[in-house]
């Protein structure tokens, strides 16, 4: 980290670029300088892409055991299917969120009228790593539109809150852990402060500068605060963020592939179970991905 990081500047996370589906990300976790932000094990910037008529993103049929996947969409529109029968779009500003526990499979997919009609895909995705009391819960999965998450606004400044509780607000979408994920949206010369609330806490700067202390940030960074910090943020220009963070997790958690466990054994379990056709299918959506091979964790 340079030494002109402000002081209340834990890391910087510069995230790896990798494709999914045909589909350029940024991942900014884990990664080889911060492995988790509260419960938060990983987490990706999708896009954004834009799509010509006729071609789409596909991720096919995959396994997850032992996290929470949530995902929110900045442009574009997106198509869930899973093992339990769930089948829902997702708009931008939306939440998806599905609950491994113990086995889950599913999809993401461009839906009919946008793959018909083309355009620009972009979103972020997070796993939610479950506490050890609840790795191995029943799966579900919900939805709730854009229209259902609470809201705050200030002078040029403008918050969704997404999941967990921040500055007095609530979100609806269910958790395992004290924890929280905002879409924040500021003008120019907005100063937004990162509640410190929470354990742990980090923004993903989407869009934009943000300056700290003088120091300024571009797109594409993940920002980590120290423990107890205060942290103010001031938008050189428009810009975007996800603020996230919440309580320490209960220990350290593997993960491979698409696998979050406490117990590497689990994971090495999952991988054979998924290789014998152990887990349960995706209704109308027959094709998968296979594991890849498992080395040492």
């Amino acid at each position: 980290m340079s030494e002109l990081s402000p002081a209340c500047v834990e890391t910087i996370v510069i995230p790896q670029a990798k494709d999914i589906g045909g589909f350029g990300v940024r991942r900014a976790l884990p990664s080889a300088r911060k492995r988790m932000v509260g419960p938060f094990v990983f987490l990706d910037h999708m896009g954004p892409a834009d799509f010509a008529p006729g071609i789409g993103m596909d991720v096919r049929p995959h396994p997850h055991i032992g996290l929470a996947t949530l995902t929110y969409l900045l442009e574009g529109s997106l198509f869930h299917r899973d093992s339990l029968g769930s089948a829902q779009e997702i708009a931008p500003g939306a939440v998806n969120l599905m609950v491994a526990g113990r086995g889950i499979v599913h999809s993401e997919r461009s839906p009919q009228t946008f793959r018909a009609s083309g355009g620009r895909m972009a979103g972020l995705q997070f796993w939610v790593g479950l506490p050890k009391k609840f790795e191995e819960t029943e799966p579900g999965f919900e939805h709730h539109e854009r229209a259902a998450l609470p809201e705050l606004a200030g002078e040029g400044l403008r918050l969704r809150l997404a999941i967990g509780t921040l500055h007095g607000l609530r979100a609806p979408v269910k958790t395992f852990s004290t924890c929280f994920f905002a879409d924040v949206e500021l003008d120019k010369g907005a100063v937004y402060e990162l509640c410190g609330g929470h354990d742990e806490r980090a923004f993903y700067l989407v869009s934009g500068e943000i300056e700290i202390e003088g120091v300024s940030f571009p797109a594409g960074q993940l920002v980590v605060i120290r423990p107890g910090a205060r942290a103010a943020l001031r938008a050189t220009q428009p810009s975007r963020l996800a603020a996230l963070g919440g309580d320490s997790m209960d220990g350290p958690r593997f993960v491979w592939w698409n696998f979050v466990s406490s117990d590497r054994e689990r994971i090495a379990a999952a991988r054979a179970d998924w290789e014998a056709g152990r887990f349960p299918s995706v209704a109308g959506d027959p094709e998968f991905i296979p594991a890849p091979e498992l080395k040492a964790l």
